[in-house]
């Protein structure tokens, strides 16, 4: 058989579409670069494997646990065209390049095209960081053969979180609910956030006291927090811990009546300078980003979520804008310093950049994923000015924040002076008070020019000294003082993970790898286990019940040092270590006193699902987690106030946006005492004699009938079907009909529904006859409000009541108006303050779901219960604005300024 003629023609093979037509504008003419749309084949559901392999080793898992661990293989449907396609390309290739990722994930999707395929031509590995024409070309002096290790490392997790999830989800549906998942990663996650949510909910805060004053003397004037009384250090929210106990010893507690006294104490005391202490200040760059720190720094900075952050760096990325963004490293190539240190000076001055280059580490124990940190591409950056046109929104605002991150990587540190003043007087009751003010000047900016690194939400009180300019005072001193305030506090809780300090304590704990942080937050948040609020993450209440169960019955396997270690274990098997199908072996089936997956799952025992999903709030009211929501639930009898019966078993729902720690003792006895009846019998239907009830249900209350079940004699009496030999088949269960029911209108509820009414909302939706041709128009109570309905064409109407009295003829004319698109009409606001002096937008006050709210269109914040809006004024709305984007970690109580002698003339 003669040899195949030479084409001249090299097959390219890359994941995406995208990066395809970026890499052949580069490769020019010769190459035909194909994309795979990721992954072509994957381990298939078991129920789709073939009937021979269901009842063998493999049946279970897809893997063949008694040999090895070997996977079974399928090529996805979805995929099999491109397979085709590829397969025709191949014939006509003289060479294959596979030119997938450099981590494990492309690693993998270039060996199963390796295995799919069987290509009879030389066939390289083709590995870039950053899509530009220099970087392909140095690919191609780099050529290397498929990695095995790292082909094994992804096939071990690959079969790892199959084991993992497969083994432990059914025990969750059986003892939990139904739909729900475990997962070696997510499960860990979610105990985290649940972890956290248990330590607000068992946090007690503490009260303290302090003073601030504002002092002057010619050189100028300066604000300053009392620092100590009779030379004890006085006590901050620091010196407390979550039980609300003062931890500290040697300190001055000051309370509301000793702060407020020693203010008064104070009002004509003798103030001087007891110290001025100045020191140097330098503060370095923070390194260029990975994927962990730019996902926390566009959470802080832009407001994105970890999984958009990476869509739009994977865009960034394919069309050739930055270096590959899934890496742990935070080193840059030589050519991207050069690039930085050049841009830096270019833009900022010589001066700006130091004499030798910055080099910088990865923190992560084995940063595996990338030799370098993500950056601008190419052998110079593009300024964010010169790429603005060619990028969206959102890809300009990330490129930008790359870009500014990498440059400022590269430049001098930033530079001045911390100043430090203590001052103090004796008090008139005796009492020696201190004070105390700090303030650090800026001399030369350095890398702040350029950036400035976000911080996450923490606990404390100290205010931030940066920037604040003290006053050239000297060592004795005289000061004059006013306007000193008593100031009370509360200690504040431990803050909820958002998105980006949750990716910081992942990858603080060495749980998962930072590509997966993305996929994973989004994961627990789709299965129901979190929800935000805000920007805060809340878990639910099945969350608590899930996180339970595996913490009594699955210890190692939501424990974060035994999740770690397993990450060491597969970068082992990464660096060709380890081996994965030995350790998967020991995983599974164990060793010695070390028991594997296969011995816990075999031997769980009894597992009280009553208790799993029990969370006790109050004595005698425990939390219930239940099929259709969680609900509370009193084990004390009360009596009925309407009727009079004891109830033995009181019941109330949860709302739905109550958080966890909000659930409190006195919440959950107000939640009870406030409940409506669960069930009010209404009557029977005169037409069917069916029984028809009212009810509360997680979505609002509603009404509908209870169709009794079929008697013995009735289901005797059913048709009998034959098979075609004659004989009888086994009767069949006969199908549940489905009861008819109805939503309350908001002007109805439980307690005051008439069975006339219950009829009328069981009969909907109501039929108003057809149009001239022959449309059939019907009116309905909709989750927006009631509304006409004919085809596909919905027309609002203004009240509920009318669904009952609107005819034809209107809904008609309804029909013949032009259709109005948006929701409704806008609704002109409550009360307008005039622009707000920090976004410069205009604040205005709306009434909003729950109740009317001050908004500047960008910030929003309930209107308080004990502010009426006649006696809300601009300056509240300013403050209460200010108030929330601060969202400050001490939560502030009673500000009283100390009696005076004389009353003050106002100025």
């Amino acid at each position: 058989m003669p040899s195949k003629a030479k084409t001249g023609k090299k097959l390219v093979i890359v994941e995406s579409p995208a990066k395809s037509k970026t890499i052949a504008k580069y490769l020019g003419e010769g190459f035909i670069v194909e994309a795979s749309i990721g992954h072509i084949r994957d381990l298939p559901q078991p129920s789709e494997l073939p009937a021979d392999l269901k009842k063998t080793s493999l049946g279970k898992f897809a893997v063949d646990v008694e040999n090895d661990f070997k996977p079974y293989y399928v090529v996805s449907p979805d995929k099999k065209k491109k397979v085709a396609e590829l397969k025709a390309q191949l014939k006509d290739a003289d060479a294959l390049y596979l030119a997938t990722d450099g981590d494990r994930e492309g690693e993998a999707i270039a060996w199963h095209l390796l295995e799919v395929l069987k290509p009879k031509v030389p066939v390289y590995r083709m590995t870039f960081g950053e899509i530009t024409k220099e970087a392909i070309h140095r690919a191609m002096d780099n050529l290397r053969d498929v990695d095995a290790a790292l082909v094994d490392a992804q096939e071990t997790r690959r079969i790892l979180d199959r084991l993992y999830g497969y083994e432990i989800s059914p025990v969750l549906w059986r003892k939990v609910a139904r739909g729900l998942s475990a997962g070696r990663v997510q499960s860990v996650v979610t105990r985290m956030v649940v972890d956290r949510e248990r330590e607000r909910m068992a946090f007690k805060a503490a009260s303290y006291w302090d003073l601030t004053g504002q002092f002057g003397s010619d050189a100028g004037s300066f604000k300053a927090k009392l620092a100590a009384v009779d030379g004890a250090k006085v006590a901050t929210g620091r010196d407390f811990n979550d039980d609300g106990e003062l931890t500290s010893r040697n300190v001055a507690h000051l309370n509301e009546e000793l702060a407020t006294s020693l203010a008064a104490a104070l009002q004509d005391a003798d103030f001087r300078v007891r110290s001025v202490d100045t020191k140097p200040y330098t503060r370095r760059p923070a390194a260029p980003f990975t994927t962990s720190t730019l996902q926390q720094e566009a959470g802080r900075k832009l407001r994105f979520s970890s999984k958009s952050t990476m869509q739009v760096a994977q865009r960034l990325y394919e069309n050739g804008y930055i270096t590959y963004m899934r890496t742990d490293s935070s080193a840059l190539s030589d050519e991207a310093v050069t690039a930085a240190r050049r841009q830096a000076a270019e833009l900022y001055g010589p001066e700006y950049v130091p004499q030798s280059p910055r080099v910088y580490t990865s923190k992560a124990a084995n940063a595996q994923e990338a030799h370098e940190a993500i950056r601008p591409a190419g052998d110079s950056f593009r300024t964010p000015a010169q790429v603005a046109k060619q990028l969206s929104g959102d890809e300009f605002r990330l490129y930008e924040l790359i870009w500014k991150r990498t440059v400022a990587s590269q430049m001098g540190d930033a530079k001045g002076s911390t100043a430090t003043i203590r001052l103090g007087a004796l008090a008139a009751d005796g009492r020696d008070a201190e004070f105390s003010a700090s303030g650090t000047v800026i001399t030369f900016p350095g890398f702040l020019a350029a950036y400035e690194e976000g911080k996450d939400e923490s606990r404390g009180d100290d205010e931030s000294d940066e920037a604040r300019r003290l006053p050239n005072v000297a060592k004795g001193d005289g000061l004059t003082a006013s306007e000193i305030i008593a100031v009370g506090h509360e200690t504040s809780p431990p803050p909820r993970y958002t998105e980006a300090s949750l990716t910081a304590e992942l990858e603080k704990k060495g749980i998962g790898r930072p590509s997966t942080y993305a996929s994973t937050i989004s994961t627990i948040q789709d299965r129901g286990y979190v929800r935000k609020q805000g920007s805060a993450l809340v878990p639910s209440w099945i969350a608590f019940s899930v996180v339970r169960l595996l913490e009594q019955h699955f210890t190692d396997y939501v424990d974060y040092e035994f999740t770690a270690d397993m990450e060491g274990d597969l970068d082992k098997i990464a660096n060709g270590q380890a081996v994965g199908a030995a350790w998967l072996k020991h995983f599974y089936y164990g060793e010695d006193a070390d028991p594997g997956l296969l011995s816990i799952v075999n031997n769980l025992g009894e597992i009280d699902a009553r208790e799993i999903n029990s969370v006790p709030i109050a004595d005698g009211i425990t939390l219930r987690v239940g099929k259709f929501g969680p609900y509370l639930e009193s084990s004390v009898p009360t009596v009925d106030p309407k009727t009079g019966e004891v109830v033995e078993s009181a019941r109330a729902n949860v709302p739905e946006d109550l958080a966890p720690d909000e659930l409190t003792a006195a919440k959950a006895v107000e939640l009870m005492e406030t409940a409506a009846p669960e069930e009010r019998v209404l009557g029977a239907d005169p037409h069917t004699g069916h029984t028809v009830v009212a009810k509360n249900g997680r979505y609002g209350a509603y009404v509908t009938e209870i169709i009794p079940e079929m008697t013995e004699e009735q289901l005797a009496n059913q048709p009998v079907e034959y098979y075609k030999n004659g004989k009888p088949k086994p009767p069949k269960k006969p199908v549940k009909a489905k009861p008819r029911t109805g939503s309350l209108f908001k002007s109805m509820t439980v307690d005051s529904v008439t069975l006339d009414e219950a009829m009328q909302l069981m009969s909907l939706p109501r039929v108003l006859g057809a149009d001239t041709e022959g449309n059939p128009i019907t009116v309905q109570n909709g989750r927006f409000g009631p509304y006409l309905k004919k085809g596909t064409d919905s027309r609002s109407i203004g009240s509920e009541e009318e669904i009952f009295t609107i005819t034809l003829e209107q809904a008609l004319e309804i029909y013949s108006q032009p259709k109005q698109r948006g929701a409704r009409a806008a609704v002109p606001p409550l009360a307008e303050f005039g622009p707000d002096p920090v976004s410069e937008k205009n604040i205005v006050v709306k009434e909003g779901r729950f109740g009317p709210y001050i908004t500047d269109g960008i910030t929003n914040i309930t209107v308080p219960r004990d502010t009426s809006l006649e006696e809300l004024t601009r300056e509240r709305a300013v403050e209460l604005l200010a108030e929330k984007r601060a969202k400050g970690p001490v939560k502030r109580t009673t500000t009283r300024k100390a009696p005076a002698k004389k009353a003050a003339a106002k100025k």
